[in-house]
């Protein structure tokens, strides 16, 4: 292949609080539409999904890139066309539990799409993940899951601080 990082990838640690950064290649795919174009998705602790779609120029509802799925749309639509690299900083706080693993605080994400902060804060349901998530809310620790939804979009430069602090 071309020697980048392909998805349907997990990575091998588990993580709870992190910094995450990534490069993502859409696929030029002009004779599919909405979600047949370049579709994927970050997964971060195995359980919430940042959309990666072609959506250069589309409004930037929760099933386009940048949006988190099932939970919110992006403010403001940062995409750029198909294979330019893009790029997510994503800042996780893990959600905490009780002995009961009843929510005493939401997970929360905060997401830069090409440098830009499109989600601030955004506070996750901690109760539930976003649709087809790899592992179920919770407090265990999750790995980061690139999802493979049969579009050849390709990764490049990941790496992870276990901190979330921006």
């Amino acid at each position: 292949d071309d020697g980048l990082l392909m998805e349907g990838t997990t990575s091998k640690n588990l993580f709870q609080d992190h910094r995450l950064h990534l490069e993502f290649r859409i696929p030029y795919q002009p004779l599919d539409r909405g979600q047949g174009r370049g579709n994927s998705g970050i997964y971060v602790q195995g359980r919430y999904e940042i959309q990666m779609l072609d959506s250069f120029g589309l409004h930037g509802a929760m099933n386009e890139c940048g949006g988190i799925y099932s939970v919110t749309e992006t403010p403001i639509n940062m995409a750029f066309p198909p294979l330019i690299w893009q790029t997510y900083d994503i800042y996780y706080t893990a959600g905490r539990y009780d002995d009961n693993q009843k929510v005493i605080k939401h997970p929360s994400v905060t997401v830069y799409h090409n440098g830009v902060k499109i989600h601030d804060k955004v506070q996750l349901p901690g109760e539930r993940n976003t649709t087809a998530a790899p592992l179920k809310a919770g407090p265990a620790p999750g790995p980061v899951f690139l999802q493979n939804h049969g579009c050849p979009v390709r990764y490049r430069n990941i790496w992870v601080v276990e901190s979330a602090e921006e």
